[in-house]
């Protein structure tokens, strides 16, 4: 299982996020932690000069994420056009 940390700013957009795709992107998140695996169809590496960043679908957000050996660092949890997300 994989270590979840969360940048600041990925933390307080969460906050600002409606209860109900908190808990679902939460869900996301854990069981991302758990079995990346079982979401491997919502997995999406990034390209250019993001390519060492992956891309976790949740309904219209996207959390923009990377692993490290056993860590599981969350960077940007957001809500926008894909061409604002990246």
């Amino acid at each position: 299982m994989y270590q979840v940390k969360f940048l600041k700013k990925a933390a307080s957009e969460l906050k600002a996020i409606d209860p109900i795709w908190q808990n679902r992107i939460k869900e996301k998140i854990i069981q991302l932690a758990k079995d990346p695996s079982q979401l491997k169809n919502r997995i999406k590496p990034l390209k250019g000069k993001y390519s060492k960043f992956l891309r976790l679908r949740v309904g219209s957000y996207r959390i923009i994420f990377q692993k490290e050996d056993k860590e599981l660092i969350i960077l940007i949890i957001r809500k926008a056009h894909r061409s604002e997300s990246y």
